[in-house]
């Protein structure tokens, strides 16, 4: 593909993700095409886009998630290409492949390498074939006696994860501490996956209980290159999906990086993959040992922290690749990374009602803004978080040029937002932010509920 083929991209995704998309597009000349429900026909990423088209009503399902009226929407508009953003359909592999049987450049890797890694049972088979340590775990399985399910858990070892074979992004995931209690989890589990994912299918996999979240960007050419963006820290979690994200990690050190962003790349050009991706790792505060948890076939919610720190546009390089820009020189020593970012996830939710969603209009909205600091927001003052989709309303994203002084920075980022109308987890950011075991980077899977009552105290 030419260099000048690719001009109007049709991005099949809302919220912050989609007007993030419509920047990178603005800055490389090519037209960005949004697609809205009904829910969405005022929504910030339809105004900020080129043109708009809708595709059905507010369900999801109908809308978003609806192959044939995102492709349709694709059609009328003569889009060349489509980027998918992340969550919804990136991880779809049916639906890359009707993207490109359709005409269309997709904008992701090949939708086998999609299949292959979305299988979580499977990319671990693929990870240890590649020499990446993987948790001792079970052979995924949709239904299983009584005795093979005390089998597997006896293996694996207690406590364990329960974990969607189809699943992602913490869905899907259900820890089970006594032998007794996995039978009940696993059939559960196996239930909500099938509704979720169409894949009653799960496996067990050892929980380390200090355990961090350490994840690895990668950048594949398609060709078996690869090279790595270094690491993200993303252990404060609720529900085990991220609340704040770092990087560099504040955990490892120089020889223990070099270990696992060699694994990182070396999966990624085993696989030919082509784009953004990212390799996430269990590390193992006690033991200095990393494993493999699952490899993301997209750009991550979080790549602004690797932007932050390299100075490198994903986003833009997802659509230079899909263009046919030439790469052949961009090896691993074009990568560097200085200074430090922190990204907090601003949600319209209740931290002290079990992190229920809080929909509603956004009566304010304002953020403040000067050198290493980044907002990334779907939304404007007036608009209305509905209820009908994920309540993030806006990534903060601060540099320093060490830890602490990104720290500090991001507390003052944080001191300087007024966001009124829903609740918010603002003043549970704050305080994460002012703990010591934060501030002294004893950051864990499960901080938010060991620091629960420090934590919820201000807010």
């Amino acid at each position: 593909m030419g260099t000048t083929s690719l001009k109007r991209v049709l991005i099949a995704n809302r919220g912050e993700i989609a007007c993030r998309i419509v920047g990178a597009c603005r800055g490389l000349g090519m037209d960005a095409i949004a697609v809205y429900s009904d829910a969405d026909q005022a929504a910030r990423h339809v105004r900020l886009a080129d043109e708009a088209h809708h595709i059905g009503p507010s369900r999801i399902d109908r809308s978003y998630l609806n192959v044939e009226a995102v492709l349709k929407a694709a059609r009328n508009a003569r889009a060349d290409a489509i980027h998918p953003g992340y969550g919804l359909l990136s991880e779809n592999p049916a639906f890359a492949e009707a993207v490109k049987r359709a005409g269309f450049v997709w904008i992701g890797p090949q939708p086998a390498t999609i299949a292959a890694m979305g299988d979580k049972g499977r990319a671990r088979a693929i990870a240890a074939d590649a020499g990446v340590p993987v948790l001792p775990g079970s052979q995924r399985f949709a239904e299983a006696t009584s005795d093979g399910i005390a089998r597997h858990g006896e293996a694996t070892g207690f406590p364990l994860l329960v974990k969607a074979a189809g699943g992602g992004g913490g869905i899907g995931m259900r820890r089970v501490d006594r032998p007794e209690d996995l039978a009940a989890v696993v059939e559960a589990t196996g239930a909500m996956a099938a509704r979720a994912f169409g894949d009653p299918t799960v496996y067990l996999e050892r929980y380390v209980p200090t355990a961090r979240h350490i994840e690895v960007q990668v950048f594949g050419f398609g060709d078996g290159r690869a090279v790595h963006l270094y690491e993200r820290e993303c252990s404060v979690q609720r529900r085990f999906q991220k609340v704040i994200e770092e990087g560099p990690s504040p955990a490892i050190d120089a020889a223990t990086r070099d270990a696992m962003t060699a694994a990182a790349v070396a999966l990624a050009a085993g696989q030919n993959y082509a784009g953004a991706g990212t390799v996430e790792f269990i590390f193992d505060d006690e033991t200095g040992r990393f494993y493999f948890l699952e490899m993301n076939t997209r750009i991550q919610v979080e790549h602004a922290v690797t932007e932050m720190i390299t100075g490198i546009d994903l986003v833009q390089m997802q659509l230079r690749l899909a263009r046919g820009d030439d790469f052949s020189g961009f090896t691993q020593n074009r990568v560097d990374a200085s200074g430090h970012a922190i990204e907090l996830r601003v949600y319209a939710e209740n931290p002290a009602k079990n992190y229920m969603p809080s929909p509603g209009r956004l009566s304010r909205a304002r953020y403040p803004s000067g050198d290493g600091i980044r907002v990334d927001t779907g939304f404007e003052e007036g608009d209305e978080i509905t209820p009908h989709y994920d309540p993030l309303i806006a990534k903060l994203i601060v540099r320093g040029e060490d830890r602490a002084d990104a720290i500090l920075r991001g507390r003052a980022m944080l001191g300087a937002t007024h966001v009124e109308g829903p609740a918010t987890n603002l003043a549970l950011l704050r305080a994460v932010l002012a703990h010591p075991a934060f501030v002294d980077g004893r950051t864990f899977t499960n901080f938010l509920d060991i620091h629960k009552s420090d934590l919820l105290a201000p807010a």
